[in-house]
Order: structure tokens, then C-alpha cells, then sequence
């Protein structure tokens, strides 16, 4: 086997490229440390970064640090990111294995025997549990008190306790069963469990703290090996991890966290940003760093996520942060309305295959829905479309035949291969005896996706040797067996379809959010002010997924020919065109989120004639989708000077004009500061500060 080489930065070289926030997390070490990171912000940089500081700096020793996520996937690119830093042995895992590993471990010799079978599933297990009690257990009451035994668990409820805290917790009836009855399927759940010698994977946690509550010297060797804690998505933190995380500090503050309370949207299996937001306090001295510099998306759509969140309300609210786009602009997001659900599958079909011919990647563009019963009309419309897709959810990469009979021909070739030779040239090569071809097939179906699996694979490889310089199949396969563990697949080249939930902690150049209407978002049983507010949060984490692109639409009626008596969600309220004239596409959100504005007249577009309802339009004089009159000279000396101003003052640039105010100025061309003042956009503050400056820059052209 051939062994390939990095070069091992020093800890100053790891620093370079954070910017001041990212820098100060990422040297920050000892102490509680709060991280506040907004999505696109780049927190696993900063984490990454802080751990290969760290152990490159000599502050920590690698095997000694433990830094846990939700993910398996999330673990893997954490752990792959380290290894790019020249950081090995650092364990990164998701709480169930990092506890999973412990218990095996000790399980031994603080219970004895062997650990019982981890079972996968909790279904078959409820539903002997409800035959036991004579409950009648279709496939929905299962998988609704397979949620509800979950939520018990993690919460820390005790059997006996259920019905007085679900009550207080307003869970309804899970399953259509009252909740004394719930709460004795609890108690049969867990003898089936123990009359089939079996756990689930809450008990994985829940045994793991109980050994470590119990056996001193247990927790005393757990304690000794892990040093160092890191803790991505902690508003994620269910009670019981909370716990388990709890006993392996032991009262010690080498702890960092890092979380956003407004990506909080896994509240009903027991996540709660309390101990988020409770940190400071719980741990004093604690050193709190807000990542607000957005690097993933246009200055538009992070217009449209920070608009998302102005109206929320509660706690959350009062923690949010507010994006600042670090991109250049982009194009304005766009709001459809359809007839029907069939119509805007279609619709939303078209564009992407529009996209598609223009040159984009299939892979590079997502459709986000509520619920999972929407994918079936969208998967329809791209395949009448000719668009290849993946439906997020659906079988593992890893699980498909074609990927491990693929990963065997590779681990064979690596074994006869010579070194020295090109990664990406080796692999195309043991990947066309299993039918892989440098074209595409002009079939779909079953052909293609076998086809982007393979084709996965091979880019996957070019991935590797532009990162590590002389790398082998044998590496590769290396990379694939990590993968597989982590279930960290790579991209394969197809629309991506999602849930919302599903798509948290990805990101596309272009997304379209289907269904957003009252009903499916906020979803019809959000009956509080809290799971409203969730759903808003879902929204936001929606939009925070585009990088340049994004499309929100809604239908209707559910049916083609029903009553059109669907509305639009309460979220878009804030930053929609209210009324968008007959035959005009919906109009754009500025940076800042547009609103609309009622006045007391009509304002009229200078060049098409139909009213004014955006914010932005208002100030332009025109509809963002007529031709505009100014001088794009003109427009970037008024940049370049805003840029110069901005610096000096250490603001961002929409401080002093957002670009809409500067091309109204471009259009209008004033030549007075009577005539600058009536430019919308212009207030008396900004006309005493830069009234001078714009005119003598109108004027130098």
C-alpha cells in the first residue's frame, strides 16, 4: 500500500484566511467558550481551525479531544477537515457514537457479560408492545409512538411522570391514544426490550450516564482520556445529552459550544436552545463570539433571511442575528403564484430545466418542501422535465448495489496498482469494467442514477488528488471506507428533493421552496405561538440554504379546477409584493427584505406605466424588470466611493446607501442637494453626511 504525504502547517499558517471573529474562536482555548454563528457563517471553519490551532500549537494533545455533532455526516467532514490541517487522532462522532464506543468499552466490567443487540428500529418493537396492551397498530400510530417513546427518553421522563408532564407539555394525544394509555405502552415498550435482550439508541445514551453517574472510576478514566470539548449545533441539546455532556466535563470549563437559537427546528424530538442560551450564565467567564459575516450567500438572500426573522417573537427572537453578506449581489429572489399543486410542480420543473440548459448543475440546485407527501408531484414534473434528481431520504448511497461493488473493484485495484500513477486516470479505468463511461446515458430511470453513482465516484477521486498530491486508489478506498461509516456521501449530480429538516446543513447555488402557504408553512397542526414561531424558524433555514438563487412559491388549490382558497404564508407578509400587476412575475426583496408600502396614491413605473407596489421600486421610479437609464460609469464611481466610505467608517456598505439608493441616484442624476433630497433612500442624516461628496462625484463625470 502506498502512503501519501501532507505537509503539516505550523499553528500561524492554520489562522490565515479566518477573519477577526473566526481568528478570536479559534484562539480562544481555555474556558468556556459560547460561539453565536448564523448560518453561512462558516462555524466549522472556525471550530476546525481552533482544534488544529490548538493541537499544532501544542496547547492539546489530539486523542484528548472530543468534539461531538448531530450527524454522522457532520462528523465525517469535521473529521475530514482536520485531516486537511494535518490534525490526526482527534475524535469526532456524533453523541450515539462517542457514548456507543464508551459503553462497549465499559460495559464489561461495571455490568458484566455482553452488551445487549442495538436495535436500528423502534417499530416492531412498539407494535409488539401494542399487541401486548390490545391497541390496534397500524403504520402510523407505530411511527407516531415510536416518536412519542423517543421524546419520553431524551427528555428524561420517567414512565410514572409521563402523563403529568406531557399534559404540561401540551403533547396532545400521541397515536389518537389518551395519555394514561401512552404511558403504559411506555412501560410494556421497555419490558419487549428487555424480554428481547435488545436497547435503542436512546438507551445507548441513557446507559452510558448511568454507568458514568454511578462508577466513579469509570468517569475518572473518561475524564482523563477527554480533556477538551467541542459542541456543534448545540441548540440542538436534548436534556439527556445534556447530561451525558454534563458527566463528562465533571464540573470542568474546557468546553465550547456553538449554535444558532434561529436554526432551532427540532423542538418535537426534545432539542431545545435553552442551554444554548442559558450558557453565559451557567458558566461564568464564559467568552462569547457572534459569527455574523455570511460567506455563503448573495447580499439578496440574506436580505430575505434576515426579513424572515424580523417579525419573530419569543426568546429566540431576542437572540437572533442579524446576517451581513460578505458576496458580491446577486439576482433578487423571485415569489410565484400557481393554480394548483400540479401547476407549480410544473412550473418549478421548467425553470430547472431552464437552468439546466443555461449551463447549471443538476446537482447544484434543491427544491425544499414541508412534507414529504409533496415529492411525488415534483418527482413527476422533473422526470416529464428530463431532469435527473435525488430524493434526499431515500436509500443510502452507500446501501446501492452499483456503489459497493464499485468500492470491492477498487480495493482490488488498488492492490495491483503501480505508484505513481494518476488517481483520477486509475479510477475511470476500474470503474469502466463495472460500466461506467465518460458520457452520460441518454436513458433515465434506473440507467442514470446508476450512471451518477459511479460518476460520483470518479469525481470524487479528482476531489481527493487535487487535495492530496500523489494520492492512490488505495487512499481512496480509504476515503470510501470512512465515508461508508459515516453514511458522508458524495455529490451526486441530480436536483436534490428535501424536506426542510432534511436539508438543514446543506447548501445549493439555487433552491426553490415549494408549498410556502398557510397550511404547510406554518404546517395546519402549529397550533401555538411557539410551534408557529418554529415554523417561521424552518423558513429561515430554507432560504439559508441558497447560495445565489432562490424561488419561493405557493398554489392555490391543492387540485387542478379546486377552489383557489390556499393563502400565502403569514411569513411572507413582510417581505412579498402584496399585489403585483396582471402578467408581471412577483417582485424582488432588496438586500435589506422590501416591503411593502401603502400610500395614499398610486406611483407609477416611469417606463411600463404599472403601479408601484415594492419598496425597492418605489425608490427605483420603475419595476425592477424594466430597463434602467443610468450610466454604468456613473454607478460605479458612486461604488467606488461608498466602498471608501464604508471602510473608513467600518461599516457595511448599506449603512451609508444600499445599491437600490445608488442606482436611483445613477437614473436621476441630481445636481443639487434639493434635488439629491427627494431621492428615497436619501434622509436628512445621510443628506448632511454625504451630500457633498455624491454631487462632486456626479459632477467629476
Amino acid at each position: 500500500m502506498t502512503t501519501t504525504t501532507t505537509t503539516r502547517p505550523d499553528a500561524d499558517s492554520v489562522l490565515a484566511g479566518l477573519d477577526p471573529e473566526q481568528r478570536q474562536v479559534a484562539t480562544t482555548l481555555e474556558g468556556p467558550v459560547c460561539v453565536l454563528a448564523g448560518a453561512g457563517t462558516g462555524k466549522t471553519r472556525a471550530i476546525t481551525h481552533r482544534i488544529a490551532y490548538a493541537v499544532h500549537s501544542g496547547a492539546y494533545v489530539p486523542n484528548r479531544v472530543l468534539a461531538v455533532t448531530f450527524t454522522a455526516r457532520a462528523a465525517g467532514e469535521m473529521r475530514t477537515r482536520l485531516r486537511d490541517l494535518g490534525v490526526a487522532g482527534v475524535q469526532a462522532r456524533t453523541f450515539h457514537a462517542a457514548a456507543l464506543r464508551q459503553l462497549q468499552f465499559f460495559w464489561p466490567q461495571s455490568i458484566g457479560g455482553t452488551l445487549p443487540n442495538l436495535v436500528e428500529h423502534k417499530a416492531p418493537l412498539i407494535a409488539d408492545a401494542c399487541n401486548r396492551l390490545r391497541i390496534p397498530a397500524d403504520r402510523t400510530r407505530v411511527r407516531d409512538l415510536s416518536a412519542e417513546v423517543e421524546w419520553t427518553k431524551v427528555m428524561l421522563v420517567d414512565p410514572d411522570d409521563y402523563v403529568r408532564v406531557a399534559a404540561a407539555a401540551g403533547r396532545g394525544e400521541p397515536g389518537g391514544l389518551d395519555l394514561a394509555s401512552v404511558a403504559r405502552l411506555v412501560r410494556t415498550y421497555e419490558d419487549v426490550k428487555t424480554d428481547r435482550a435488545v436497547i435503542d439508541f436512546e438507551d445507548v445514551l441513557l446507559l452510558t450516564a448511568g454507568i458514568l453517574d454511578e462508577r466513579p472510576d469509570v468517569a475518572a478514566t473518561v475524564r482523563e482520556q477527554y480533556r477538551h470539548f467541542v459542541v456543534d449545533e448545540y441548540q440542538d441539546v436534548s436534556p439527556l445529552q445534556q447530561r451525558l455532556l454534563d458527566l463528562w466535563l465533571g464540573g470542568r470549563q474546557d468546553l465550547c459550544v456553538v449554535g444558532d437559537a434561529s436554526q432551532t427546528i427540532y423542538s418535537f424530538a426534545g432539542a431545545t436552545p435553552e442551554h444554548l442560551l442559558d450558557f453565559p450564565r451557567r458558566h461564568p467567564g464564559t467568552t462569547v463570539v457572534r459569527l455574523v459575516r455570511d460567506y455563503r450567500s448573495t447580499p439578496e438572500v440574506v436580505g430575505l433571511a434576515n426579513s424572515v426573522l424580523s417579525m419573530a417573537t419569543g426568546r429566540h427572537a431576542q437572540a437572533r442575528l442579524e446576517l451581513i453578506a460578505q458576496r458580491p449581489s446577486g439576482p433578487p429572489p423571485s415569489f410565484t403564484a400557481y393554480d394548483d399543486d400540479v401547476a407549480e410542480a410544473s412550473g418549478v420543473a421548467a425553470r430547472i430545466a431552464a437552468e439546466v440548459r443555461a449551463g447549471r448543475s443538476a446537482k447544484d440546485i434543491a427544491i425544499l418542501f414541508r412534507t414529504n407527501g409533496q415529492s411525488q408531484a415534483l418527482e413527476s414534473a422533473l422526470a416529464d422535465a428530463g431532469v435527473g434528481y435525488v430524493v434526499r431520504g431515500g436509500e443510502r448511497f452507500f446501501s446501492r448495489k452499483e456503489v459497493r461493488d464499485a468500492i470491492v473493484l477498487l480495493r482490488g485495484g488498488a492492490r495491483a496498482a503501480l505508484p505513481g500513477h494518476d488517481l483520477g486516470t486509475e479510477t475511470r479505468a476500474v470503474l469502466s469494467s463495472a460500466g461506467w463511461d465518460e458520457k452520460a446515458p441518454t436513458a433515465g430511470g434506473a440507467t442514470r442514477e446508476r450512471w451518477e453513482s459511479l460518476q460520483a465516484l470518479v469525481v470524487l477521486a479528482d476531489e481527493l488528488a487535487e487535495k492530496r498530491p500523489g494520492a492512490q486508489l488505495s487512499d481512496l478506498v480509504d476515503e470510501l471506507v470512512e465515508r461508508s461509516q459515516a453514511q458522508h456521501a458524495p455529490t451526486v449530480d441530480g436536483v436534490t428533493l428535501a424536506s426542510f429538516h432534511a436539508a438543514k446543513g446543506l447548501e445549493w447555488d439555487v433552491v426553490f421552496l415549494v408549498g410556502v402557504s398557510e397550511g404547510l408553512l406554518p404546517i395546519s397542526f402549529a397550533e401555538t405561538p411557539d410551534d408557529v414561531e418554529e415554523e417561521r424558524r424552518l423558513l429561515y433555514v430554507g432560504v439559508t440554504r441558497a447560495r445565489e438563487g432562490i424561488h419561493l412559491s405557493w398554489a392555490n388549490s391543492r387540485t387542478p379546477g379546486g377552489r383557489a382558497t390556499r393563502k400565502p404564508s403569514r411569513f411572507l407578509d413582510a417581505v412579498r409584493p402584496q399585489a403585483a400587476p396582471a402578467g408581471r412575475r412577483a417582485g424582488a426583496v432588496t438586500p435589506a427584505g422590501a416591503r411593502t408600502k401603502r400610500t395614499s396614491g398610486p406611483l407609477l413605473c416611469r417606463v411600463c406605466g404599472a403601479s408601484l407596489t415594492v419598496a425597492v421600486e418605489r425608490k427605483l421610479g420603475r419595476c425592477t424588470d424594466c430597463p434602467s437609464s443610468y450610466d454604468e460609469a456613473v454607478f460605479e464611481r458612486l461604488r467606488e466611493w461608498r466602498s471608501a466610505t464604508c471602510k473608513a467608517a467600518e461599516v457595511p456598505a448599506y449603512v451609508v446607501f444600499t445599491d437600490a439608493t445608488l442606482v436611483a441616484i445613477a437614473e436621476a442624476m441630481p445636481g443639487d442637494t434639493a434635488a439629491l433630497a427627494r431621492i428615497p433612500g436619501v434622509g436628512p442624516a445621510k443628506l448632511e453626511k454625504y451630500a457633498d461628496d455624491v454631487l462632486a462625484v456626479l459632477a467629476a463625470g
